[in-house]
């Protein structure tokens, strides 16, 4: 292991091959197993303790009662679709010539956060994509909304660094023949952002209309689940998924790492492996005893509660 860092470190001399962040990828040995090798700020990547994503157990879960809704702002962004060659990435524009900024409070949360940039995961085929996973169970993909502390920190750079400086919101994305209606506008451009390096335009989109009808989650103190891996992240994970069409994930799973000249490998299986719970505590504003009651998910011991087959609720 020792000549097999000692090359990671080599090879990615500054000004090489590019910023760590270009240069980091989900496989070979820029993957997750080295992202804390490669940049000793990342260091936390590889020794960590409140790493991200984990695999929820519900038999292990706390219902918490005071846990509110999560407040999500309700108005439409404008912002930029990325290809960055590790991910499918929306950026919003915010600012004094663009749209206002989608802030996130309430729930779990003791500040306002202003989302920052949201995230999809998915994966080669239908049986992963997620990177949380429910008892062992994973989705075909993963929506991830990131916002930071815009209360005590001025940027996103400085809040990654510092106590409750980011939140994490992790919807499950299911395949069904009624599409999220927003998801749909994002799908619509897959096939502008096809090779590394590739955007596209997003127009009047609402963050707020890509999340499920429901105020239940899941919540836990953990860290992005890219480099550096920063462990200053509230984690909110919704109950419902939203829903995408096979053939808006074909399109999406047409994707590629590389640029049209050296296209790589697929875009997809972009999951960071599930990392070790290390007694955090998982809370939940679902009632274990009236969740069959309310129509929602349940979460007792004796029923059925595996990702690919969720009680949703049709009301």
């Amino acid at each position: 292991m020792k000549s097999l860092t000692a090359f990671v470190c080599f090879v990615v001399l500054p000004g090489s091959l590019g910023s760590w962040e270009e240069w980091w990828t989900y496989d070979g040995i820029s993957g997750p197993s080295f992202w804390g090798l490669i940049n000793p700020q990342w260091m936390l990547c590889n020794k960590g303790r409140r790493q991200s994503p984990i695999d929820i157990e519900p038999s292990k879960m706390l219902y918490d009662p005071n846990l509110r809704p999560l407040s999500v702002d309700k108005h439409k962004v404008s912002g930029v679709l990325y290809n960055t060659g590790q991910s499918l990435v929306f950026r919003p524009e915010t600012g004094p010539k663009h749209s206002l900024a989608v802030n996130v409070s309430a729930g779990p949360l003791a500040y306002r956060y202003q989302i920052e940039e949201v995230f999809l995961h998915y994966g080669t085929d239908n049986s992963h994509g997620s990177e949380h996973r429910i008892q062992g169970n994973a989705f075909p993909a993963e929506i991830q909304f990131y916002g930071y502390n815009a209360e005590l920190y001025a940027n996103a750079s400085e809040a990654r660094h510092k106590s409750q400086g980011l939140v994490a919101i992790a919807v499950m994305i299911q395949i069904g023949e009624t599409p999220n209606a927003e998801l749909r506008s994002l799908s619509s451009l897959f096939g502008q952002v096809i090779y590394r390096g590739q955007s596209a335009d997003l127009r009047h989109v609402s963050l707020h209309a890509l999340l499920p009808e429901t105020d239940h989650y899941m919540t836990y103190e953990g860290s992005t689940t890219h480099p550096g891996c920063w462990e200053t992240t509230s984690w909110i994970i919704y109950n419902k998924p939203i829903y995408i069409t096979r053939q808006e994930l074909y399109a999406l799973r047409r994707l590629v790492q590389g640029d049209s000249e050296t296209p790589k490998g697929a875009l997809g299986n972009n999951v960071r492996a599930l990392q070790p719970l290390h007694h955090r505590t998982v809370r939940t504003n679902i009632d274990f005893t009236n969740s069959v009651e309310r129509g929602c998910v349940t979460m007792k011991s004796d029923m059925s509660y595996k990702a690919n087959s969720w009680n949703i609720a049709t009301t």
